[in-house]
């Protein structure tokens, strides 16, 4: 397990962390509470990632430059570029004034897959697809997803609660995102921070297929909306179920339903609104309250 649990630092009590990975202690001032204040605070790193494949240049990212090699891996894995971990050679991170380069070394078929299939795009935004240039390019063909082990509205209910104590990151900046791998039972197993919530979904993808994780086994919760393009993300990592503290999109229950996926929104506490199902989630134990919405 390579989750990291650490006492929770109150925001704007920056002096009392000594040091924080993928931020950097900056001086800030303000008023709280009609109070003046004067200090160093965190604020979380965000540069330019560079990813080339072979020697070409395919995407520029901006990321917080933690855990790296899991993005790189699981990006690729993700986009389609790599159909499986083994096709990834090695990665090899160079670091420059204006940024990092991740150069990939893969295999000669990923290789063909990607020049046949390469992209004009020069970054990602929040909507995920800046850049594709052409509607064929949007919704890639996605694993019919099968029935794993049962899910509970408790289990959901379990892993949002340890988000906070976990986001170490997220603790110390307020900036971040995080996804995470649970068990069929809730506990957060892996978990993965950065300022892109498609970012953080790579990273958590990379570093379960380098530890060769039976990713169906269990579910992935985020701190972010659920967009088209963390359904599609979650859904080719064969992830059965996908459960976001905000709210889907329409294209995003539409391609859960083309993949057989269980989506959940709004998972807050207790609460928690299923926008698409396949039998695997269980509500037992809630009380039914028709419209409640």
């Amino acid at each position: 397990m390579t989750t990291t649990t650490t006492t929770a630092t109150p925001k704007f009590i920056a002096e009392a962390v000594a040091f924080c990975e993928g931020a950097r202690s900056l001086p800030v001032r303000g008023v709280r509470a009609g109070r003046r204040f004067a200090l160093h605070d965190w604020v979380a790193d965000e540069v330019p990632i560079a990813l080339e494949y072979n020697g070409i240049s395919h995407a520029v990212m901006l990321a917080t430059p933690l855990d790296l090699e899991d993005f790189a891996l699981g990006f690729s894995l993700s986009e389609g570029i790599l159909q499986a971990p083994h096709e990834l050679y090695a990665v090899d991170e160079v670091p420059s004034e204006l940024g990092i380069t991740l150069r990939l070394h893969v295999a000669s078929g990923a290789f063909a897959r990607l020049k046949e299939r390469r992209r004009s795009m020069a970054g990602r935004t929040g909507c995920g697809l800046c850049g594709t240039e052409s509607l064929s390019h949007v919704a890639r063909d996605l694993p019919v997803l099968v029935d794993g082990a049962p899910l509970s509205r408790e289990a959901i209910s379990r892993a949002m609660s340890q988000f906070c104590a976990l986001q170490t990151l997220q603790q110390a900046t307020g900036a971040v995102h995080a996804a995470a791998w649970c068990s069929a039972e809730g506990e957060v197993m892996w978990l993965r921070e950065d300022v892109g919530r498609h970012n953080a979904l790579d990273k958590l993808v990379g570093a379960l297929a380098a530890q060769d994780v039976d990713a169906s086994a269990g579910f992935i919760a985020v701190t972010s909306r659920a967009s088209f393009e963390m359904v599609q993300k979650t859904a080719a990592a064969g992830v059965p179920l996908l459960a976001a503290v905000s709210a889907p999109t329409s294209f995003a229950v539409a391609t859960a339903q083309r993949a057989r996926m269980t989506l959940v929104g709004f998972a807050r506490q207790q609460d928690l609104v299923v926008y698409c199902d396949t039998g695997r989630l269980s509500l037992e134990g809630a009380q039914e309250k028709p419209d409640a919405c």
